[in-house]
């Protein structure tokens, strides 16, 4: 019985994704993020009138899509501030952190060039993630250190928790998104990802006010994650809870 253990157990570790292989995954689920999600906004502008709905609903499926495509293998983090805010609550390898935020930066640029050109002729400008005319930097900041909290207190609770029902994480973690995006969507963009930001500044060769969606999402994420590590429970802990909670089943 032993050995069959110790066989399951090596099998599980031969078979876990390699460094290079997460951050392959993470590229590719950013692209297709940025993709999708910018894409709709070309769309909106020069194609078909989806309004603010629209374009919030296609970021929303696209990040539901993109976590059930890869979340077995990189986590689907699509994030530099939810992997940083991963690694800070110790649920993620601190060496892990620069290949994955590399390749999410590189996706969202790639992302963001192949649209400016399929799109060519409008302006690349409508990518941009900045802030509305009457919201100055103060609450913009605010905003978007808000709505990263809250995304991060989703993903903690729906992915990263062990106590979660996994099945559905990419709706919920869709879900909020799409919510966010509505809220916020006259308001600062929003953005809630700096690759998000960076890759279409980088394409459209604007970088005003950058540094606000590099930073406030960072932090909103990492206090998201911070204060959902008080709630969670040590893994003996979670092992404990599902015991008591199938002998009250029974």
């Amino acid at each position: 019985m032993a050995s069959n253990v110790e066989e399951h157990s090596d099998d599980r570790l031969e078979n876990t994704p390699s460094t290079i292989q997460k951050a392959a995954a993470e590229f590719i689920g950013t692209y297709i993020l940025i993709f999708i999600g910018c894409g709709s906004v070309f769309v909106n502008l020069s194609l078909s009138d989806i309004g603010l709905l629209g374009v919030a609903f296609a970021w929303g499926v696209v990040v539901t899509a993109v976590v059930y495509t890869i979340e077995h293998i990189s986590g689907a983090h699509l994030n530099p501030a939810v992997t940083i805010a991963t690694a800070v609550v110790s649920k993620l390898p601190w060496i892990i952190v620069p290949p994955y935020v590399v390749a999410q930066v590189l996706g969202s640029t790639l992302a963001s060039f192949t649209l400016k050109w399929l799109f060519y002729g409008d302006p690349a400008e409508v990518m941009l993630t900045l802030p509305s005319d009457g919201t100055n930097n103060l609450k913009a900041i605010a905003w978007e250190i808000a709505l990263t909290f809250i995304l991060m207190i989703v993903i903690s609770g729906a992915a990263a928790d062990g106590r979660s029902v996994k099945e559905l994480s990419g709706v919920a973690i869709g879900a909020i998104v799409f919510v966010n995006a509505i809220i916020a969507g006259k308001v600062t963009g929003p953005s809630m990802n700096p690759a998000r930001s960076l890759g279409p500044a980088i394409a459209a060769q604007k970088f005003d006010r950058l540094w606000l969606y590099i930073v406030a999402p960072v932090i909103g994420a990492v206090a998201g994650s911070t204060l959902y590590s008080f709630l969670d429970l040590p893994e003996n802990s979670n092992r404990n809870q599902k015991r008591i909670n199938s002998s009250m089943i029974c």
